[in-house]
């Protein structure tokens, strides 16, 4: 790996080598990035796939960032922890996770012999900072022998204090998985509530919320509708109030929602979630209208394609977890993934 390696092109002009370069880019994303803005975005874009290629590098891209990162430089896309898994899978030295700080951790947790970089150190998560270490320990001590079930969108310092972790495309096969009457599940409590109207097991609850989910209600649903005439199917994402979910067509993780799109391809489409969401969803699926009442994440958008560069040329910053925690953190993953592979999934 070259870690001095020169940054590979002497400027980030738009000239025709760098057109050519990302032709075959610009053609797949033309639907939602606007052809005046693409001679900003594709000289970082070829600049960045060629310098992935001297340090050996991917880029793993949440499904909630900008179609430029997303269709523009990642190497894989998805929810975090199928991030994680597949930088674990790629022969890479080199992972740029294109999403939030406990994201790079999960990555480096699956991934301890790689270096994991993330282009912004201050791009942190609200749901994820509800929550500490500490909070998991006084929850045991309240409620002694109650496992504790808790979503990946957490620190690593919250999955090693955890029994095991689980999505929300699992969560409820993993609670139920436990085999016991009730559970602490954290730390967010509308996907905890999602999660104890599908089961019988008693779900202790955190008030932990997302920031981008918990903005939306049932009142600004039903306008939307009213607004298209009834004629729009709306997709919520099960981080949403009880009376948003009550409201959609569909609850189901960023991964549900998009297979949904793919496989009923309704005429008009809301997708309760960040918005660039949408925006990468619809380049996939022309033939579907997306209306796009959304809410931005300030965290997701401190990742930005300069920033990515900027990583890439100068190696930083690098995510490390203490191998301690990391290994009490990775326990609770991986429990998770066992519960997915005795249900076949």
């Amino acid at each position: 790996m070259n870690l001095e390696a020169p940054r590979p092109y002497a400027s980030l002009d738009y000239t025709p080598a760098v057109a050519r370069a990302t032709a075959p880019i610009h053609a797949r994303v033309r639907s939602v990035i606007p052809d005046l803005e693409w001679p900003v975005f594709a000289p970082y874009i070829a600049a960045i796939n060629e310098l992935k290629r001297q340090r050996n590098a991917v880029v793993l891209a949440h499904n909630y960032q900008t179609p430029e990162i997303f269709h523009g430089v990642a190497d894989f896309v998805g929810d975090s922890l199928a991030l994680a898994q597949q930088g674990a899978k790629t022969d890479a030295q080199v992972i740029v996770l294109a999403g939030v700080h406990f994201m790079a951790e999960t990555a480096k947790i699956l991934s301890p012999e790689k270096t994991v970089l993330i282009p912004d150190l201050l791009a942190g998560c609200s749901l994820a900072a509800s929550i500490t270490a500490a909070d998991v320990r006084l929850l045991r001590q309240r409620y002694p022998g109650v496992p504790v079930v808790t979503y990946v969108n957490t620190s690593a310092a919250v999955k090693a204090e955890s029994d095991v972790c689980c999505t929300s495309a699992n969560a409820v096969a993993v609670v139920e998985s436990l085999g016991v009457d009730r559970v602490i599940f954290l730390p967010d409590e509308y996907l905890g509530k999602y999660v104890a109207s599908q089961t019988d097991v008693q779900i202790i609850l955190w008030k932990g919320h997302c920031e981008v989910h918990e903005r939306f209600s049932g009142a600004e649903l039903r306008a939307y509708r009213q607004a298209q005439g009834g004629d729009v199917q709306i997709l919520a994402h099960p981080e949403c109030a009880p009376e948003v979910l009550a409201e959609a067509d569909f609850v189901g993780s960023t991964a549900a929602m998009s297979r949904w799109v793919g496989e009923q391809r309704p005429r008009r489409v809301v997708m309760i979630t960040e918005c660039s969401m949408s925006d990468n969803v619809a380049v996939d699926y022309p033939d579907v209208e997306f209306v796009r009442p959304c809410n931005l994440c300030p965290h997701m958008k401190r990742i930005t394609l300069p920033k990515i560069l900027r990583s890439l040329e100068t190696m930083e910053t690098k995510v490390e977890v203490e191998p301690e925690v990391a290994g009490r953190a990775r326990r609770a993953v991986e429990r998770m993934l066992a519960v997915g592979r005795r249900e076949g999934q």
